[in-house]
């Protein structure tokens, strides 16, 4: 308890720092700057911006407020990371989703990492930070390993160095940013996964690739039955590029509906010729899984 305190007090010590016109630090070099660098510190959440090379765009509403939840019950356990753009004005560089549900709840301050970095460490910052998270879409990987390269200027190998990627993975990611945008967006909607793009990629014609997908999302297609598509396509045998499909019993599709409708998620239902079949229910996240969890326990 005594060094909690300690860390406490010296928290508060860095803040009132932080304050001082007369201490404002601007680079490693400044005095002072050992203090604040890399250390945490309670900050306002006014005084903090978020930052425009954020390459995550959506923020599920959903996960954000049970995130904001456990914000009120336990506090922010771990800090974000901001940059120090001037006097007591700072930018995200990670944690947007705590920063949220911070404001969510209604918080005032936020224990944060200070880092001194210009634009294109904070970009490199936040991109790799991002690319490391367990819950970005495929489309989301693929255009944050595209601004490292162009806006970093890193080869392919050097990326994959810097991210722990070997650099056949990256390339795979890369492609898929050559597909239809209405791809991309299936893709990150969940409709599809990356294996279907990979195999969609494979096919130059872009109107091709739009009518294979719609029959993906139509007929609930499996990557396999896609590769095969493609395949069928590739090598000029179009008759039997559709393989059949077996019709599920009329409990189960009523079932889908109802199961989709009450957990908010792309239910599959597989039923075998014999009757036994399986029941699958995705999740995006830790947060999702529980949200879920919840949601059937409460039918009990």
């Amino acid at each position: 308890m005594a060094k909690a305190t300690k860390k406490q007090a010296l928290g508060r010590g860095l803040s009132a720092l932080l304050k001082d016109p007369s201490n404002d630090i601007q680079s490693v070099s400044d005095k002072n700057a050992d203090k604040v660098v890399g250390s945490i510190v309670e900050l306002e959440l006014d005084a903090i911006e978020v930052n425009p090379f954020q390459p995550r765009t959506s923020f599920n509403e959903e996960s954000l407020r049970e995130l904001a939840s456990s914000i009120r019950e336990l506090g922010v356990i771990q800090p974000i990371t901001v940059r120090k753009l001037n006097f007591n004005r700072y930018q995200l560089v990670s944690g947007e989703r705590r920063f949220r549900a911070s404001k969510l709840v209604g918080l005032k301050t936020v224990p944060a990492y200070i880092r001194i970095a210009n634009d294109q460490e904070s970009l490199e910052m936040a991109l790799v930070e991002n690319i490391q998270r367990q819950d970005l879409d495929p489309i989301e990987i693929a255009i944050s390993y595209q601004r490292l390269i162009e806006e970093i200027q890193v080869t392919q190998e050097k990326l994959s160095d810097r991210v722990g990627k070997n650099r056949s993975t990256i390339a795979n990611y890369l492609r898929l940013l050559k597909l239809d945008p209405i791809i991309q967006t299936g893709m990150r909607d969940g409709f599809i996964s990356m294996g279907h793009g990979r195999a969609l990629i494979n096919l130059e014609d872009a109107s091709l690739q739009l009518d294979i997908y719609e029959k993906i999302v139509s007929k609930n297609l499996s990557v396999r039955d896609t590769e095969a598509i493609v395949r069928s396509y590739k090598s000029g045998n179009k008759k039997k590029s559709l393989p059949s499909k077996k019709s599920t019993p009329s409990f189960a599709k009523d079932a889908k509906k109802e199961l989709t409708s009450l957990l908010n998620s792309k239910i599959d239902i597989k039923v075998s010729n014999s009757g036994k079949g399986q029941l699958v229910v995705p999740f995006k996240n830790k947060e999702d899984f529980q949200r879920i969890l919840k949601l059937i326990k409460s039918e009990k």
